[in-house]
């Protein structure tokens, strides 16, 4: 069943490119796809157009379900749609799936024209300098010259940034959610520990497993578990779990290593979905994409100098109980922009999720997106007021 304010039933499309892509890397890839999907409808001067950017584990599928009885609508749905935050009567909105992907853009599973096997180990490593260059490829491809607002969580939040900083004329508003302007070096440890595990899994076989018709299953469940705890806050993991015996008949131990606790269960539960749905070297590949994002890295760590270019306006929001990527992170981009005497709207959002409060329904937090878009002229992409 479909909600009345729901975009209703959506398909993915891809769009394909014969031009060769040189990655920052030096890299180059030949010809490559990106799976995409749109929500609403593209004016007639084509200035109403918002591209939402994908996390780590995103994809595509931003709002809206594939049939009337499937039971997982797009990732952001809450946001995206009718009436709703990201306001589908007014915006035409575009998710997409990153190159390197696992859910139909062009990635290590993908077949190499070159040899007609999967690229495998052979996949560049890519960056969101990279993903920004081919996402304006994708606005070319739908025939937009310019964006209303790029709009991304976390490290879609990274991909929003970029876009202000590689393609200034072509974007008018930036927002920034629960990003930061760089990993800390806790950070770039999280993601590193969560790569061994799945580049040590003996089923990984140096990223050819498709060869040897495998899955890296172990590496993968273990580096969803950790990343998982880094997503959730102390006090959002003590109110869902505590410690809440599994075994609640008279919640007598089991003095063994089997699942004691309600958290082991949704961590192992995490684990396992995730790793029969996602791609290991596409996670190897996203998590070096954001230990390489730094914009500052050439302007000697100086990231207002970093930003003197930019032109786009910005609403940056950061969540307390976000440990990962913290309000003071958030805060740092905010004191840039302003130092480059830019529009900058700063909201710190009480909410106890932690790093995943960018995806939930808070009412005050929507409440915040909503009134930021509204002011959002599609016609000239200027804000009508003071946020």
């Amino acid at each position: 069943m479909l909600e009345n304010n729901s975009v209703g039933l959506v398909a993915p499309q891809t769009a394909h490119f014969d031009t060769p892509l040189t990655l920052k890397s030096g890299a180059v890839l030949p010809q490559f796809d990106l799976v995409f999907e749109t929500y609403g409808q593209l004016n007639a001067d084509k200035s109403n157009a918002v591209l939402i950017c994908h996390a780590l584990s995103g994809n595509h599928h931003v709002a809206g379900k594939y049939h009337e009885s499937d039971k997982n609508p797009g990732w952001w749905d809450n946001l995206v749609g009718p009436d709703k935050p990201l306001d589908t009567n007014k915006f035409f909105v575009i998710g997409l799936n990153n190159l390197g992907g696992c859910h139909g853009s062009t990635g290590a599973s993908s077949i190499n024209p070159a040899t007609q096997q999967p690229w495998g180990s052979t996949f560049p490593v890519l960056t969101v300098e990279d993903w920004v260059n081919s996402q304006a490829l994708l606005a070319d491809y739908l025939g937009i010259e310019q964006l209303a607002a790029v709009v991304g969580g976390s490290l879609g939040g990274m991909q929003a940034l970029q876009w202000t900083l590689s393609y200034p004329d072509r974007v008018k508003h930036g927002l920034v959610i629960a990003s930061a302007p760089n990993l800390t070096a806790q950070n770039i440890a999280f993601n590193e520990v969560a790569r061994q595990a799945i580049i040590t899994d003996p089923e990984f076989h140096n990223g050819d497993y498709y060869a040897h018709g495998v899955v890296p299953r172990r590496g993968l469940r273990i580096a969803r578990m950790l990343g998982h705890i880094t997503y959730l806050s102390d006090d959002a993991m003590g109110a869902k779990f505590g410690r809440t015996l599994k075994n609640k008949v008279g919640n007598q131990l089991q003095y063994n290593f089997d699942v004691e606790f309600e958290m082991e269960s949704y961590l192992r539960y995490q684990g396992d979905k995730f790793a029969g749905e996602f791609d290991a070297n596409t996670y190897l590949r996203m998590t070096r994409a954001l230990d390489y994002f730094d914009p500052a890295l050439n302007y000697d760590g100086d990231l207002s100098k970093a930003l003197a270019n930019v032109k786009a306006q910005f609403l940056v929001v950061s969540f307390t109980s976000d440990w990962r990527f913290s309000p003071a992170r958030s805060r740092e981009i905010v004191k840039a922009l302003l130092d480059n005497e830019l529009t900058v709207s700063y909201a710190e959002v009480t909410a106890a999720h932690g790093h995943d409060a960018f995806l939930m329904p808070d009412p005050h937090y929507h409440a915040i997106l909503r009134s930021y878009l509204n002011k959002i002229d599609v016609n000239n992409t200027k804000l009508r007021g003071v946020v």
